[in-house]
C-alpha cells in the first residue's frame, strides 16, 4: 500500500506551524476567555446568593431549578463556552432553566451553615422559580454537593411542588465517599480545630486537596495540550477550562464544620438522624421520580456513593445511569453533550408538563 508521503510531510509542516503558533498565542496573549455567554437575568438575589433565569420559558411548562455545588469552584463551567454549554443545551431543549449561583464567600460569611442554605436560602430561590415561571410546580437538578443539599431541602419540604428530583454525581452514602472520606475520617481529620484556627477555610487549601486526589493530572493536561497545540478549537477550548480549573472557592467556615461532621464522618443524612430547621431529614420522604447519575471514572464522587439514592428514597419511579467520564467530564466534557445532556433532557421531559 502507497502513501502519497509529500502529502504527509505537508500536512505535518502545517501543524507544526500551528502548534508553534497556538504556543506563541498562549505565552503571550494575556486576555480573559468568554465564558458563560448563554443571554440571563438575575431574578432573585439574597446576600451572595444569585438566581439566573437562562431563556424565557419554551415547550416544557415545569422548570428546572439547577443547583450546583457551594464553594470548591464557580458555576460557570456549566456555561464553559458556546456549543460547550450544559445550560445552552437545555435551554435549546425547552427548558425553562433556573440557575443558583451560592456566591463567593469571605470571612463576613462564616457564621452561614449548611442549615442555612437548606431551610432558608433553597426554599426561597425554589419559590421564585415558581413565580418567575408561573408554573405549579418545578423540577430540580443537583450536581455535586449541590445534589445531597437538593435532596434534604425536599426531604424537610415536603409542601414545596417538586415533580422530579436528578442527582448528578452527588454523593449519598457517605460511607463510600473514596479517598476524602478516608482523608476526613475523624480519626485524623479535626473539623473543629481547622474552623477555629483558620475560619474561613482558604481556596488555596480546596485546591491542595483536589490536586493531591489526582497529582498527575497537571502533567497529563500540559502533554494533552502539546499534542492538540494544532488544534485551534483544542486550544480555545483549554483556555476557558483551565481559567475555570484554577479559580477555586473557598467554604464559609460554619459550612465546612457541618458538611464534614455530618456528613462524611457521621453519615448523618444517609442514616436518616439528621435534623435541619427542626425537621428530620428523611430520604424515604422523597416521593417523587427520581433519576441518579454516575461517572464511572469518578474518584470525587464514586458511582456506588451517588447510586446510594434509588434504594435510599420513597419513589417508586428510580432510573440509574452510569456513563463514561469523570466528576468534571460527566457533564462539562467534550463527551458529555453526546453520553449525558441527551440523557438527563429525555428524562426531564417526559416528567415534565408540556
Amino acid at each position: 500500500m502507497q502513501t502519497d508521503a509529500p502529502e504527509q510531510w505537508r500536512k505535518e509542516l502545517d501543524r507544526g506551524l500551528q502548534r508553534m503558533k497556538n504556543f506563541t498565542s498562549l505565552v503571550m496573549d494575556r486576555s480573559e476567555p468568554a465564558v458563560g455567554c448563554t443571554p440571563r437575568r438575575e431574578v432573585y438575589r439574597k446576600h451572595k446568593a444569585r438566581l439566573y433565569r437562562y431563556g424565557t420559558g419554551g415547550s416544557h411548562r415545569t422548570p428546572i431549578l439547577f443547583v450546583p455545588n457551594l464553594g470548591i469552584s464557580r458555576p460557570y463551567i456549566f456555561d464553559l463556552q458556546p456549543n460547550a454549554s450544559f445550560v445552552e443545551y437545555m435551554v435549546g431543549q425547552g427548558f425553562d432553566f433556573y440557575l443558583l449561583d451560592w456566591g463567593v464567600f469571605g470571612p463576613e460569611d462564616d457564621h452561614m451553615t449548611l442549615e442555612d442554605c437548606v431551610v432558608r436560602i433553597l426554599p426561597r430561590v425554589a419559590r421564585k422559580v415558581l413565580q418567575a415561571s408561573g408554573a405549579d410546580d418545578l423540577n430540580i437538578l443537583g450536581y455535586c454537593m449541590g445534589a445531597p443539599l437538593s435532596a434534604c431541602f425536599i426531604a424537610t419540604h415536603p409542601e414545596m411542588p417538586v415533580r422530579s428530583f436528578v442527582n448528578m454525581a452527588g454523593p449519598i452514602d457517605f460511607s463510600k465517599g473514596g479517598m476524602f472520606r478516608l482523608w476526613l475520617d475523624p480519626r485524623y481529620f479535626d473539623a473543629d480545630k481547622l474552623v477555629d484556627t483558620l475560619g474561613t477555610v482558604p481556596s488555596e487549601l480546596i485546591q491542595a486537596g483536589f490536586k493531591m486526589l489526582k497529582p498527575t493530572m497537571d502533567t497529563a493536561t500540559g502533554l494533552a495540550l502539546w499534542w492538540n497545540l494544532w488544534n485551534d478549537d483544542y486550544v480555545k477550548g483549554f483556555k476557558a477550562l483551565n481559567k475555570w480549573a484554577n479559580e477555586y472557592v473557598g467554604f464559609p467556615g460554619g459550612f465546612f464544620r457541618q458538611w464534614v461532621k455530618d456528613f462524611y464522618q457521621q453519615n448523618r443524612m444517609f442514616a436518616g438522624d439528621l435534623t435541619l430547621g427542626g425537621r428530620v431529614v428523611d430520604l424515604q420522604s422523597i416521593t417523587c421520580p427520581v433519576l441518579v447519575v454516575g461517572a464511572r471514572q469518578d474518584y470525587i464522587v464514586p458511582p456506588d456513593c451517588a447510586q446510594a439514592l434509588t434504594s435510599a428514597v420513597g419513589s417508586t419511579d428510580t432510573s440509574y445511569l452510569e456513563l463514561p467520564g469523570g466528576h468534571i467530564s460527566l457533564i462539562a466534557g467534550r463527551s458529555a453533550s453526546v453520553h449525558c445532556w441527551p440523557r438527563v433532557s429525555g428524562w426531564l421531559a417526559e416528567r415534565s408538563a408540556a
